[in-house]
């Protein structure tokens, strides 16, 4: 009978000291490097431990899907796991793919708004941006400032549109609060039209603040403002026009043309920048009335109709 009991504490001790080894081996596994080759972002689903550990061996960034979720049981007082979007390192192991999912800042994605898009282009791009969800609520032309905003895996279309327009009206109130003595604009909202014209007018930078000063030497004469691009608005509202402007056009009745109709058209062509909102508020003080394209990007200026004619036959002639 000692004999038996010896026999069988030798066997339970062997036991204690396998799964002790064992146990250290799995541990000491949880530091081994993981498969992945190179860094990589990967959307984590909703879901329990299992299905994250799914995802995970998918992407390869795991091996072992079971040590994982025996892992993350086991140190789940360290915090639960979140879904999103993380960036994992290469080789990274179990226990830093854990820290990633509950202590990493998910990867904040870019979204840039080209200066002088139109309603059409805003959305068709919302659209196609991966990683937005939701429907796309309607964009009042003009209403939202191009700029980069930074996004998460599973936000928004309409939250992204709400924090561009909160930007648009931060900007244009900005740009109103500073404006240049005696414009001949009577509200936010015309200088937000004006604006829009001057961003469809020029990509020129420099020449911005100069065309604003074009337009509002225009409006204090009583002038017609004559833009192209208003008047392909007229044609084509939302999406730029696909086609040079006709004779027709110019001739058409509508409020956004401005060779029919004096001052500001009735509402935004496009989303201005800053730049743009700067030059409509704070336009060069200047003598011009008149500028065209001078063939090389840029425009040519001038003061009078007869120095304009001759501006227009030199862009002619190139």
């Amino acid at each position: 009978m000692r004999r038996l009991l010896k026999i069988l504490g030798l066997l339970l001790m062997a036991g204690l000291v396998l799964a002790g080894g064992a146990a250290v081996l799995a541990w000491r596994q949880l530091d081994a490097p993981g498969p992945l080759a190179a860094a990589k972002p990967v959307v984590v689903p909703r879901g329990g431990v299992d299905d994250i550990a799914g995802a995970l061996l998918a992407q390869g960034v795991i091996s072992q899907p079971r040590l994982f979720s025996a892992a993350a049981l086991l140190t789940r007082s360290a915090g639960p796991l979140r879904a999103a979007e993380f960036e994992f390192p290469a080789q990274a192991s179990i226990r830093q793919v854990l820290a990633v999912l509950r202590e990493a800042r998910p990867v904040q994605r870019r979204l840039t708004i080209p200066e002088g898009f139109l309603s059409g282009q805003i959305a068709a791009l919302l659209q196609r941006t991966e990683g937005l969800i939701g429907e796309l609520p309607a964009i009042p032309e003009g209403s939202v400032l191009p700029e980069t905003y930074s996004f998460q895996w599973g936000d928004t279309r309409a939250a992204v549109v709400r924090r561009a327009q909160e930007a648009m009206d931060r900007a244009l109130a900005e740009a109103w609060a500073s404006r240049a003595p005696n414009l001949p604009l009577a509200s936010p909202r015309e200088a937000l039209v004006l604006a829009s014209i001057i961003e469809r007018e020029t990509g020129v930078a420099s020449e911005r603040a100069r065309v604003g000063g074009v337009f509002v030497n225009r409006l204090r004469r009583g002038m017609m403002l004559q833009s192209d691009p208003t008047t392909a608005y007229a044609v084509s509202p939302g999406m730029p026009l696909d086609r040079p402007l006709t004779r027709a056009d110019l001739d058409r009745d509508h409020p956004f043309n401005t060779y029919r109709v004096r001052g500001l058209p009735p509402g935004p062509i496009a989303s201005p920048g800053r730049e743009s909102l700067r030059a409509a508020t704070q336009p060069e003080a200047t003598e011009f009335l008149f500028f065209v394209a001078d063939g090389t990007g840029g425009h040519a200026f001038a003061r009078t109709l007869e120095e304009h004619n001759r501006n227009v036959a030199r862009w002619r002639a190139r």
